[in-house]
């Protein structure tokens, strides 16, 4: 229903949104560059190399230590494969990175216990290895876009210590900005998209199509998860507040792995790095994820 509450709230979000992820884009960019300075492709290569098994392990374990949601791991993300990191390394950090980040695993203890939050890291840690191994057996590599892999020449620079320091941290944001300018369409859409679905959607509704009479409530949290951008912060309260109004507890489940694994703005900033075929194997990852999780928790607890 379209009411002044509605619209202010979807505005407030949009601006609150707009600012944090352009700020977080900015200065993760920026650090990223900072470390490419430094550190040399190969170096990256040999830590995150595809053919190394145990760069899947640090892939994932990577993920779980940095706090980024869904939209901020997209500029880490950029600098791997502008590093030419292993392909399936690189999906199984965009995959664990927004899922097993520490305010997601530390709210999931505080609000459903310690049993639930090692079942729901079990499941993300798991499908995320196994599919970014399995998406490297495919082939799927071919499915990124060519301008992605091009070398950001404004912030590798030769690595060496020659010439000015300013000049070195000048090209690091020269080429932070570009990278931003490039995205920002897809920023500023995938927020205005998410801002209006807060505002206008009623929590009700989500509770019709996935309370626990619906057979199909798991797969339809799933789905719903994903257009609903919620920030790590807010995504275990809200699903302990919908759990409360009669939400089925693995629905939840389900709803926080879409809401916080493929939010609608991360998949609009994919378009500039991946094609068609790999944004939908990405999304269906963690669909499957999610209705996974859901009925292993509903049929485990």
């Amino acid at each position: 229903m379209f009411t002044s509450e509605s619209l202010q709230q979807a505005l407030h979000m949009f601006a609150f949104l707009a600012v944090e992820l352009t700020l977080l884009f900015l200065l993760i960019s920026y650090g990223v560059g900072v470390l490419q300075s430094y550190l040399p492709p190969k170096k990256i290569q040999q830590i995150l190399g595809a053919k190394q098994g145990k760069g899947y392990f640090i892939a994932a374990a990577l993920g779980a230590i940095t706090p980024f949601c869904s939209c901020s791991t997209i500029p880490f993300l950029k600098g791997l494969l502008k590093a030419r990191a292993g392909f399936g390394t690189m999906m199984v950090f965009l995959f664990a990175s927004p899922l097993l980040n520490p305010i997601i695993i530390g709210l999931f203890v505080v609000t459903f216990g310690v049993k639930v939050a090692l079942f729901y890291f079990a499941v993300a840690m798991g499908v995320s290895l196994l599919a970014g191994w399995l998406l490297e057996r495919l082939g799927y590599e071919k499915y990124i876009r060519t301008e992605a892999l091009e070398e950001q020449q404004a912030a590798g620079g030769c690595g060496c210590s020659c010439g000015p320091k300013v000049s070195r941290w000048k090209k690091i944001w020269d080429g932070t900005w570009k990278d931003f300018k490039q995205v920002l369409p897809y920023l500023l859409l995938g927020i205005a998209i998410g801002s209006m679905i807060y505002g206008f959607m009623p929590t009700d509704l989500v509770v019709k199509y996935a309370g626990e009479n619906n057979p199909f409530a798991i797969p339809v949290a799933s789905v719903i998860g994903i257009p609903l951008y919620i920030r790590a912060e807010a995504v275990i309260p809200l699903s302990a507040a919908l759990a409360a109004k009669g939400m089925s507890l693995g629905a939840v489940m389900a709803l926080i792995i879409g809401s916080a694994g493929a939010s609608l703005t991360e998949v609009i900033l994919l378009k500039s790095l991946f094609k068609t075929r790999l944004i939908v194997a990405f999304v269906t990852v963690i669909l499957l994820m999610a209705v996974i999780a859901g009925y292993g928790y509903t049929w485990l607890f």
